[in-house]
């Protein structure tokens, strides 16, 4: 086990939760690991002076945790991973110390650099070697030294020679937040600040001193320009958030999904945008402008090669001009549908999130005053994906500890070296949060752990036609629908930006992609 603890990273997120087989049973006190077994490593603490891995296994979906000595013997093996991973995580987490490791990309997307192509008949295997390079600090410099691998250097350890307290001990943001919560608040100076605009003031700059008060979970709401191209931009927008939404019609590509949309608070109106022509007689062809008022999922019959066979179906009104056509569409049906919104009230964010579920389309009508410059106002569209719930540090200047910011923790790279100083007690004003925008591969790293997308049944095949387009037709005098109830509709397809630098890897491609451990 100690072998496994200096090659392979272990820490407090899911990516340092590594797993191994052992290929013998393993007898402790109260418990049997028993031979191939997946044994999930969590982390790594002293207890009684001895220094144990906190492991689970799972045994018909329940979780069993224990500890394992450091001199347990055995021969311990990695357990298969079909997970895709980004190849910064790659790095930090799945490379073993002084070990090369075989990747294959998937979720390629034709635009990487042509300037360095492919190999021919590239299969999608690579062999990644990392170039390590250390990183260090001078005797009363405050800057961050990095000293490549392969240079040809002789050094002394002269540790015991210096006073360790004249050099600076830089910590990233994740070394903060690791901190216990007795730590806080604690007094900063910062090192190295983030790059970009998206920075509270200049709280980070360097040499700027900060108080960081404590540590915390909130919650955000991922959401996505809505365009028809690839080149979306990703926000997460704070729940303080002060400025208010309208609804935006939804596109849905399959009956299927119009079930999903289907809510109780209102009818779903929808209109069709692509033709479908049934293959049943007792099932309705669709034309491009028909409107549809959606009711509910059910089973029915149609003749199949001279049998009798029972299929689901969507039982819908078709909206004519004076009356209503009661109609059923296959369940497997392949079209084009876009709501219609007879809803015109204005939302703030948090009673979208209370009265409709995610993801739901919005368009801000409002912009948040509050905020000098409000980027999600000039978005034409916004789908609201999904709430998360990420770390933050709740930071402030030492000259007005009452004007506090919220920071996170996993996307803002910089550094700062603490400082001993004492804190008063403060009493703050409201906390300030920005709309932060991520980028592609931050997007990725936010959503590729959430819900499975759910998918619609098989179809058969189908006759392609073309059906004449009809005007859009104005709802015959009835009940007045409420707003609609919004939920996951249509599949999300997950890709990461990626660019590697030469000292990381000794190859070095420019494209879309993700990577899967062999």
């Amino acid at each position: 086990i100690e072998e496994i603890t200096r090659k392979v990273s272990i820490g407090p997120t899911r990516l340092g939760h590594p797993c191994f087989y052992c290929n013998e049973d393993i007898k402790l006190a109260n418990f049997t690991i028993k031979q191939g077994e997946q044994i999930m490593f969590n982390s790594v603490e002293e207890v009684n002076g001895t220094l144990t891995v906190n492991c689970g296994v799972v045994r018909e979906n329940q979780s069993h945790s224990f500890t394992l000595p450091l001199s347990q013997e055995g021969e311990f093996y990695e357990c298969e991973d079909d997970h895709i991973y980004t190849l910064k995580e790659i790095v930090e987490w799945k490379i073993p110390k002084s070990r090369n490791r075989i990747v294959k990309f998937t979720n390629m997307l034709h635009t990487w650099d042509f300037s360095n192509p492919l190999p021919e008949n590239f299969d999608g295997c690579l062999i990644l070697a990392p170039i390590y390079e250390v990183q260090g600090v001078m005797k009363f410099r405050r800057d961050i030294v990095h000293i490549l691998s392969d240079l040809d250097i002789e050094v002394i350890d002269v540790t015991d020679s210096y006073d360790i307290s004249c050099f600076l001990h830089p910590l990233s943001m994740e070394d903060v937040f690791e901190r216990t919560s007795k730590e806080f608040p604690m007094v900063a100076e910062v090192i190295e600040g983030p790059t970009g605009r998206q920075q509270p003031c200049n709280l980070l700059c360097p040499g700027k001193e900060i108080v960081i008060h404590k540590k915390y979970q909130a919650k955000r709401i991922l959401a996505s320009e809505i365009r028809s191209d690839s080149h979306k931009r990703h926000f997460l927008i704070p729940a303080s958030y002060k400025g208010k939404f309208k609804r935006r019609p939804r596109e849905f590509l399959t009956a299927y999904d119009l079930e999903i949309a289907r809510s109780d608070k209102e009818q779903l109106h929808v209109v069709a945008t692509k033709a479908f022509d049934s293959p049943h007689a007792e099932l309705f062809s669709v034309s491009v402008g028909d409107q549809f008022l959606v009711q509910q999922h059910q089973t029915g019959e149609v003749i199949y090669q001279g049998r009798k066979k029972v299929i689901d179906v969507l039982a819908c009104e078709q909206i004519l001009s004076e009356a209503y056509k009661e109609v059923l569409l296959p369940m497997y049906m392949e079209g084009g549908f876009v709501e219609v919104i007879h809803d015109k009230r204005q939302y703030q964010l948090s009673e979208l999130c209370k009265e409709f579920r995610l993801p739901f389309n919005v368009k801000v009508s409002v912009r948040d005053l509050s905020i000098e410059e409000d980027v999600l106002a000039a978005m034409p569209g916004l789908q609201l994906e999904e709430e998360i719930t990420d770390s933050y540090l709740l930071i402030s200047s030492t000259g007005d500890p009452a004007d506090s910011w919220e920071i996170p923790v996993y996307r803002l790279n910089m550094s700062v070296q603490l400082l001993s100083k004492s804190v008063d007690e403060t009493v703050f004003s409201p906390t300030r949060t920005i709309v932060e925008e991520i980028s592609e591969e931050q997007y990725y790293m936010v959503r590729r752990f959430e819900n499975q997308v759910l998918h619609p049944p098989p179809r058969p095949p189908k006759k392609p036609t073309t059906l004449e387009s009809k005007p859009l037709l104005t709802l015959p005098e009835r009940s007045v629908l409420d707003a609609p109830h919004a939920v996951k509709v249509g599949h999300f397809f997950y890709y990461i930006s990626f660019g590697i630098c030469l000292r990381y890897f000794t190859i070095c491609f420019h494209f879309m992609l993700a990577c899967v451990l062999c």
